[in-house]
Protein backbone atom coordinates (compact mmCIF):
# COMPACT_ATOMS: atom_id res chain seq x y z
CA UNK A 1 0.00 0.00 0.00
CA UNK A 2 1.51 3.66 -1.16
CA UNK A 3 0.30 6.80 -0.08
CA UNK A 4 2.70 8.80 -2.22
CA UNK A 5 1.86 10.75 -5.38
CA UNK A 6 4.19 9.20 -8.02
CA UNK A 7 6.68 11.31 -9.65
CA UNK A 8 4.95 11.92 -12.92
CA UNK A 9 1.61 13.77 -10.29
CA UNK A 10 4.65 15.52 -8.18
CA UNK A 11 5.81 17.31 -10.82
CA UNK A 12 2.88 17.95 -12.27
CA UNK A 13 1.24 19.12 -9.34
CA UNK A 14 4.15 21.79 -9.00
CA UNK A 15 3.79 23.04 -12.73
CA UNK A 16 0.22 23.85 -11.99
CA UNK A 17 0.62 24.84 -8.52
CA UNK A 18 3.47 27.66 -10.08
CA UNK A 19 0.73 28.47 -12.73
CA UNK A 20 -2.13 28.97 -10.36
CA UNK A 21 -0.22 31.14 -8.35
CA UNK A 22 0.91 33.50 -11.11
CA UNK A 23 -1.95 33.59 -13.50
CA UNK A 24 -4.88 32.82 -11.18
CA UNK A 25 -4.72 33.55 -6.99
CA UNK A 26 -3.74 37.19 -8.53
CA UNK A 27 -6.88 37.86 -10.28
CA UNK A 28 -9.70 35.43 -8.52
CA UNK A 29 -10.99 38.72 -6.38
CA UNK A 30 -11.67 40.32 -9.08
CA UNK A 31 -13.38 38.07 -11.31
CA UNK A 32 -15.51 37.48 -8.12
CA UNK A 33 -16.70 40.93 -8.04
CA UNK A 34 -16.70 41.42 -11.85
CA UNK A 35 -18.53 37.96 -12.32
CA UNK A 36 -15.86 37.90 -15.48
CA UNK A 37 -15.38 34.87 -17.08
CA UNK A 38 -11.54 34.61 -17.91
CA UNK A 39 -11.00 33.83 -21.39
CA UNK A 40 -7.55 34.11 -21.78
CA UNK A 41 -6.31 32.15 -18.60
CA UNK A 42 -8.52 29.50 -19.57
CA UNK A 43 -6.76 30.35 -23.04
CA UNK A 44 -2.87 29.77 -21.56
CA UNK A 45 -4.72 26.73 -19.45
CA UNK A 46 -5.30 25.03 -22.63
CA UNK A 47 -1.96 25.63 -24.18
CA UNK A 48 -0.09 24.53 -21.15
CA UNK A 49 -2.34 20.75 -21.85
CA UNK A 50 -4.43 21.39 -18.51
CA UNK A 51 -7.72 20.87 -21.03
CA UNK A 52 -6.12 17.02 -22.56
CA UNK A 53 -5.54 15.46 -18.45
CA UNK A 54 -7.71 11.94 -18.14
CA UNK A 55 -8.60 11.96 -22.36
CA UNK A 56 -6.80 8.93 -23.89
CA UNK A 57 -3.74 9.10 -25.38
CA UNK A 58 -4.87 8.17 -28.84
CA UNK A 59 -6.93 11.36 -28.84
CA UNK A 60 -4.62 13.64 -27.94
CA UNK A 61 -4.84 13.30 -24.29
CA UNK A 62 -2.56 12.28 -21.27
CA UNK A 63 -2.87 11.55 -17.33
CA UNK A 64 -5.17 9.49 -15.65
CA UNK A 65 -8.01 10.48 -13.52
CA UNK A 66 -5.77 10.91 -10.41
CA UNK A 67 -3.80 13.83 -12.40
CA UNK A 68 -7.42 15.12 -13.24
CA UNK A 69 -8.47 15.24 -9.51
CA UNK A 70 -5.21 16.66 -8.54
CA UNK A 71 -5.69 19.65 -11.39
CA UNK A 72 -9.10 20.05 -10.74
CA UNK A 73 -8.23 20.71 -6.51
CA UNK A 74 -5.26 23.06 -7.28
CA UNK A 75 -7.37 25.55 -9.76
CA UNK A 76 -10.08 25.31 -7.39
CA UNK A 77 -7.24 26.42 -4.84
CA UNK A 78 -6.68 29.52 -6.51
CA UNK A 79 -10.37 29.91 -7.93
CA UNK A 80 -13.42 28.09 -6.93
CA UNK A 81 -15.08 29.18 -10.19
CA UNK A 82 -12.64 28.52 -12.56
CA UNK A 83 -12.48 25.39 -10.81
CA UNK A 84 -16.48 24.61 -11.70
CA UNK A 85 -15.31 25.63 -15.41
CA UNK A 86 -12.41 23.56 -15.52
CA UNK A 87 -14.49 20.12 -13.98
CA UNK A 88 -17.74 20.83 -16.49
CA UNK A 89 -15.67 21.33 -19.37
CA UNK A 90 -13.24 18.66 -19.26
CA UNK A 91 -14.86 16.33 -17.42
CA UNK A 92 -18.86 16.17 -16.56
CA UNK A 93 -19.39 17.22 -20.03
CA UNK A 94 -17.35 15.25 -21.83
CA UNK A 95 -17.63 11.57 -19.57
CA UNK A 96 -20.71 10.99 -22.26
CA UNK A 97 -18.62 11.01 -24.72
CA UNK A 98 -15.42 9.53 -23.78
CA UNK A 99 -17.57 6.73 -22.09
CA UNK A 100 -19.92 6.25 -24.53
CA UNK A 101 -19.22 7.72 -27.61
CA UNK A 102 -18.41 6.44 -31.00
CA UNK A 103 -15.45 6.66 -32.83
CA UNK A 104 -15.91 9.71 -34.96
CA UNK A 105 -17.36 11.16 -32.08
CA UNK A 106 -14.55 10.83 -29.85
CA UNK A 107 -11.88 12.03 -32.42
CA UNK A 108 -13.55 14.97 -33.47
CA UNK A 109 -15.16 16.48 -29.98
CA UNK A 110 -12.31 15.03 -27.28
CA UNK A 111 -9.00 17.25 -29.59
CA UNK A 112 -11.33 20.06 -29.41
CA UNK A 113 -11.60 20.24 -26.07
CA UNK A 114 -8.20 19.80 -25.40
CA UNK A 115 -7.08 22.71 -27.74
CA UNK A 116 -9.33 24.91 -25.43
CA UNK A 117 -13.03 24.57 -26.64
CA UNK A 118 -15.36 24.87 -23.79
CA UNK A 119 -18.20 21.92 -23.22
CA UNK A 120 -21.65 21.85 -20.73
CA UNK A 121 -23.57 19.16 -19.51
CA UNK A 122 -27.15 20.18 -20.01
CA UNK A 123 -29.52 17.57 -18.02
CA UNK A 124 -30.90 19.43 -15.05
CA UNK A 125 -34.50 21.05 -15.91
CA UNK A 126 -37.02 22.87 -13.38
CA UNK A 127 -38.89 19.71 -12.80
CA UNK A 128 -35.69 17.58 -13.01
CA UNK A 129 -32.64 17.81 -10.51
CA UNK A 130 -32.06 14.45 -8.59
CA UNK A 131 -35.11 13.09 -9.86
CA UNK A 132 -33.19 12.53 -13.69
CA UNK A 133 -36.50 10.20 -15.15
CA UNK A 134 -38.54 13.85 -14.69
CA UNK A 135 -36.92 15.20 -18.01
CA UNK A 136 -39.68 17.22 -20.18
CA UNK A 137 -37.44 18.18 -22.57
CA UNK A 138 -38.55 16.16 -25.52
CA UNK A 139 -36.62 14.92 -28.52
CA UNK A 140 -37.93 13.15 -32.69
CA UNK A 141 -36.33 11.81 -35.37
CA UNK A 142 -37.02 13.70 -38.46
CA UNK A 143 -35.26 11.98 -41.46
CA UNK A 144 -31.83 12.31 -40.82
CA UNK A 145 -31.81 14.69 -37.75
CA UNK A 146 -33.33 14.48 -34.32
CA UNK A 147 -35.49 17.41 -33.06
CA UNK A 148 -35.28 18.69 -29.39
CA UNK A 149 -37.67 21.05 -28.01
CA UNK A 150 -37.79 22.67 -24.38
CA UNK A 151 -35.28 24.01 -22.37
CA UNK A 152 -32.27 23.33 -19.20
CA UNK A 153 -31.21 25.58 -16.44
CA UNK A 154 -28.26 26.08 -14.40
CA UNK A 155 -26.10 24.67 -16.44
CA UNK A 156 -22.49 25.10 -16.16
CA UNK A 157 -20.32 26.75 -19.01
CA UNK A 158 -23.82 27.19 -21.08
CA UNK A 159 -23.46 30.81 -22.08
CA UNK A 160 -19.78 30.10 -23.29
CA UNK A 161 -20.02 26.78 -24.34
CA UNK A 162 -19.11 25.46 -27.93
CA UNK A 163 -19.97 21.47 -27.04
CA UNK A 164 -23.27 20.57 -24.98
CA UNK A 165 -24.09 17.28 -24.09
CA UNK A 166 -27.53 16.94 -23.85
CA UNK A 167 -30.46 14.75 -22.25
CA UNK A 168 -34.00 14.77 -23.95
CA UNK A 169 -36.91 12.01 -23.89
CA UNK A 170 -38.60 10.75 -26.48
CA UNK A 171 -41.94 10.08 -24.57
CA UNK A 172 -42.20 10.79 -20.20
CA UNK A 173 -44.05 8.11 -20.08
CA UNK A 174 -41.76 5.72 -20.56
CA UNK A 175 -39.63 7.67 -17.41
CA UNK A 176 -36.00 6.49 -17.65
CA UNK A 177 -36.10 4.29 -20.39
CA UNK A 178 -37.14 7.27 -22.64
CA UNK A 179 -33.93 9.13 -22.64
CA UNK A 180 -31.38 9.19 -24.61
CA UNK A 181 -28.27 11.42 -25.74
CA UNK A 182 -26.97 14.45 -27.76
CA UNK A 183 -24.17 16.54 -29.09
CA UNK A 184 -25.15 20.23 -29.64
CA UNK A 185 -23.21 22.04 -31.22
CA UNK A 186 -23.68 26.01 -30.60
CA UNK A 187 -24.68 27.18 -34.12
CA UNK A 188 -26.96 24.27 -34.05
CA UNK A 189 -30.46 25.97 -35.50
CA UNK A 190 -33.21 25.98 -32.80
CA UNK A 191 -30.64 26.38 -29.94
CA UNK A 192 -30.15 29.94 -28.01
CA UNK A 193 -28.86 30.69 -24.24
CA UNK A 194 -31.56 32.13 -21.98
CA UNK A 195 -31.38 33.78 -18.87
CA UNK A 196 -27.65 34.25 -17.03
CA UNK A 197 -28.21 33.73 -13.32
CA UNK A 198 -26.41 35.29 -10.62
CA UNK A 199 -24.75 33.37 -7.87
CA UNK A 200 -23.93 33.35 -4.26
CA UNK A 201 -20.54 32.00 -5.96
CA UNK A 202 -18.70 30.67 -8.29
CA UNK A 203 -18.34 34.44 -9.76
CA UNK A 204 -16.18 33.26 -12.74
CA UNK A 205 -18.46 30.38 -14.05
CA UNK A 206 -21.08 31.22 -15.94
CA UNK A 207 -24.77 29.20 -15.18
CA UNK A 208 -26.83 29.62 -17.73
CA UNK A 209 -30.67 28.44 -19.30
CA UNK A 210 -30.48 26.36 -22.72
CA UNK A 211 -33.61 26.74 -25.05
CA UNK A 212 -33.85 24.26 -27.82
CA UNK A 213 -36.79 25.28 -29.76
CA UNK A 214 -37.44 22.74 -32.92
CA UNK A 215 -33.29 22.25 -32.43
CA UNK A 216 -32.03 20.50 -35.37
CA UNK A 217 -29.35 17.74 -34.27
CA UNK A 218 -27.75 15.57 -36.41
CA UNK A 219 -28.92 11.92 -36.24
CA UNK A 220 -25.02 10.96 -36.00
CA UNK A 221 -24.44 13.12 -32.73
CA UNK A 222 -26.70 10.67 -30.62
CA UNK A 223 -24.60 9.22 -28.05
CA UNK A 224 -24.66 5.54 -27.98
CA UNK A 225 -28.14 4.40 -27.96
CA UNK A 226 -32.06 5.36 -28.27
CA UNK A 227 -33.06 4.76 -24.92
CA UNK A 228 -29.47 4.65 -23.30
CA UNK A 229 -29.50 7.95 -21.96
CA UNK A 230 -30.23 7.70 -18.49
CA UNK A 231 -27.31 5.23 -18.07
CA UNK A 232 -25.11 7.71 -20.04
CA UNK A 233 -25.86 10.89 -17.68
CA UNK A 234 -25.75 8.65 -14.83
CA UNK A 235 -22.34 7.31 -15.67
CA UNK A 236 -21.01 10.71 -15.88
CA UNK A 237 -22.24 12.54 -13.03
CA UNK A 238 -20.95 9.47 -10.75
CA UNK A 239 -17.59 10.19 -12.55
CA UNK A 240 -17.98 13.78 -11.89
CA UNK A 241 -18.80 13.14 -8.35
CA UNK A 242 -14.69 13.04 -7.84
CA UNK A 243 -14.21 16.10 -9.73
CA UNK A 244 -16.46 17.92 -7.88
CA UNK A 245 -15.25 16.50 -4.09
CA UNK A 246 -11.51 17.63 -5.06
CA UNK A 247 -12.91 21.19 -6.19
CA UNK A 248 -14.24 21.16 -2.70
CA UNK A 249 -10.76 20.03 -1.80
CA UNK A 250 -9.03 22.84 -3.34
CA UNK A 251 -11.12 25.44 -1.98
CA UNK A 252 -11.07 23.93 1.56
CA UNK A 253 -7.32 23.83 1.63
CA UNK A 254 -7.36 28.26 0.13
CA UNK A 255 -9.00 28.69 3.55
CA UNK A 256 -6.89 26.50 5.57
CA UNK A 257 -3.62 28.11 4.39
CA UNK A 258 -5.47 31.04 4.74
CA UNK A 259 -6.30 30.78 8.63
CA UNK A 260 -2.77 29.60 9.26
CA UNK A 261 -1.17 32.30 8.25
CA UNK A 262 -3.45 34.75 10.05
CA UNK A 263 -3.29 33.31 13.08
CA UNK A 264 0.53 33.60 13.01
CA UNK A 265 0.38 37.29 12.63
CA UNK A 266 -2.53 38.77 14.39
CA UNK A 267 -2.17 39.22 17.93
CA UNK A 268 -4.73 39.66 20.94
CA UNK A 269 -4.25 39.62 24.60
CA UNK A 270 -0.80 40.37 23.85
CA UNK A 271 -0.35 37.14 21.89
CA UNK A 272 -0.75 35.35 18.24
CA UNK A 273 -4.08 34.08 17.61
CA UNK A 274 -1.87 30.75 17.27
CA UNK A 275 -0.39 30.77 20.35
CA UNK A 276 -4.13 30.32 21.63
CA UNK A 277 -5.68 26.69 22.84
CA UNK A 278 -8.64 27.52 21.11
CA UNK A 279 -7.67 28.29 17.51
CA UNK A 280 -4.83 25.32 17.89
CA UNK A 281 -7.96 22.96 17.96
CA UNK A 282 -9.56 24.62 15.45
CA UNK A 283 -6.25 24.40 13.49
CA UNK A 284 -6.05 20.23 14.42
CA UNK A 285 -9.75 19.90 13.18
CA UNK A 286 -9.28 21.68 9.98
CA UNK A 287 -5.96 19.60 9.14
CA UNK A 288 -8.02 16.45 9.97
CA UNK A 289 -10.80 17.29 7.81
CA UNK A 290 -8.29 18.36 4.99
CA UNK A 291 -5.95 15.03 5.29
CA UNK A 292 -9.00 12.64 5.21
CA UNK A 293 -10.88 14.10 2.10
CA UNK A 294 -7.94 13.99 -0.03
CA UNK A 295 -7.35 10.24 0.83
CA UNK A 296 -11.24 9.63 0.19
CA UNK A 297 -10.89 11.84 -3.18
CA UNK A 298 -7.65 10.61 -4.42
CA UNK A 299 -8.94 6.90 -3.87
CA UNK A 300 -11.91 7.59 -5.67
CA UNK A 301 -9.86 8.76 -8.63
CA UNK A 302 -7.29 5.80 -8.74
CA UNK A 303 -10.56 3.16 -8.65
CA UNK A 304 -11.97 5.06 -11.27
CA UNK A 305 -8.81 4.90 -14.20
CA UNK A 306 -8.53 1.35 -12.10
CA UNK A 307 -11.59 0.02 -12.84
CA UNK A 308 -12.95 2.27 -15.97
CA UNK A 309 -15.38 3.88 -14.17
CA UNK A 310 -16.82 5.32 -11.04
CA UNK A 311 -16.93 3.11 -8.05
CA UNK A 312 -20.18 4.50 -6.77
CA UNK A 313 -19.49 3.81 -2.90
CA UNK A 314 -16.70 5.63 -3.00
CA UNK A 315 -16.64 8.26 -5.23
CA UNK A 316 -19.92 9.05 -3.21
CA UNK A 317 -18.11 9.01 -0.17
CA UNK A 318 -15.58 11.16 -1.71
CA UNK A 319 -18.08 13.68 -2.75
CA UNK A 320 -19.90 13.32 0.85
CA UNK A 321 -16.98 13.57 3.20
CA UNK A 322 -14.95 16.86 1.27
CA UNK A 323 -17.65 18.76 0.32
CA UNK A 324 -18.87 18.93 4.03
CA UNK A 325 -14.91 18.84 5.26
CA UNK A 326 -15.35 21.93 3.42
CA UNK A 327 -17.86 23.51 4.83
CA UNK A 328 -16.57 22.80 8.22
CA UNK A 329 -13.27 23.79 7.00
CA UNK A 330 -14.40 27.54 5.58
CA UNK A 331 -16.63 28.14 9.07
CA UNK A 332 -13.56 27.56 11.10
CA UNK A 333 -10.98 29.67 8.97
CA UNK A 334 -13.71 32.63 8.50
CA UNK A 335 -14.57 32.32 12.60
CA UNK A 336 -10.55 32.61 13.13
CA UNK A 337 -10.75 35.66 10.79
CA UNK A 338 -13.67 37.33 12.92
CA UNK A 339 -14.76 40.32 11.36
CA UNK A 340 -12.53 40.29 9.21
CA UNK A 341 -13.67 37.28 7.75
CA UNK A 342 -16.63 38.37 6.29
CA UNK A 343 -15.31 41.51 4.50
CA UNK A 344 -14.11 41.22 0.88
CA UNK A 345 -10.83 42.89 1.46
CA UNK A 346 -9.99 39.69 2.79
CA UNK A 347 -11.01 35.87 0.69
CA UNK A 348 -12.51 33.80 3.64
CA UNK A 349 -15.91 35.09 2.31
CA UNK A 350 -15.32 33.89 -1.29
CA UNK A 351 -14.46 30.37 -0.26
CA UNK A 352 -17.16 30.43 1.94
CA UNK A 353 -19.66 31.10 -1.08
CA UNK A 354 -17.80 29.84 -3.52
CA UNK A 355 -18.02 26.37 -1.10
CA UNK A 356 -21.49 25.44 -0.62
CA UNK A 357 -22.23 24.86 -3.89
CA UNK A 358 -20.41 21.42 -3.44
CA UNK A 359 -23.06 20.21 -1.19
CA UNK A 360 -25.29 20.44 -3.73
CA UNK A 361 -24.44 19.67 -7.42
CA UNK A 362 -23.32 16.51 -8.82
CA UNK A 363 -25.73 15.03 -6.14
CA UNK A 364 -26.74 16.22 -3.06
CA UNK A 365 -25.15 15.31 0.78
CA UNK A 366 -28.66 13.52 0.96
CA UNK A 367 -28.06 11.50 -2.41
CA UNK A 368 -25.17 10.67 -1.35
CA UNK A 369 -25.58 8.78 1.49
CA UNK A 370 -28.51 7.22 0.06
CA UNK A 371 -26.22 6.14 -2.64
CA UNK A 372 -23.62 5.14 -0.08
CA UNK A 373 -26.12 2.86 2.03
CA UNK A 374 -27.46 1.25 -0.96
CA UNK A 375 -24.32 -0.03 -2.25
CA UNK A 376 -23.63 -1.30 1.56
CA UNK A 377 -26.98 -3.12 1.94
CA UNK A 378 -27.31 -3.93 -1.15
CA UNK A 379 -30.76 -2.42 -2.23
CA UNK A 380 -32.22 -0.45 -4.84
Amino acid sequence: MDFELGEDHILFQRMLREFVAKEIEPHAAAWDEHEQFPFDTIEKMAELGFFGVHFPEEYGGSGDELTFAIATEEISRGSGGLGAMYLAAVGLAMYPITLFGNEAQKRRYIPEVIGGKLAAFALTEAAAGSDVAALGTRYTRRGDHYILNGSKLFITNGAEADILTVFATRDRSLGYKGISGFIVEKGFPGFAVGKIERKMGLHPSSTAELLFDECRVPAENLIGEEGEGFKIALSAIDASRVCVAAQALGIAQAAFDAAVAYSKERKQFGMELARMQAIQWMIADMATDLDAARLLVYRAAWLTGKLGHAPLKESAMAKLFASEAAHRVCHKALQIHGGYGYVKDFPLERYARDQRITEIYEGTSEMQRWTIARQILGVK
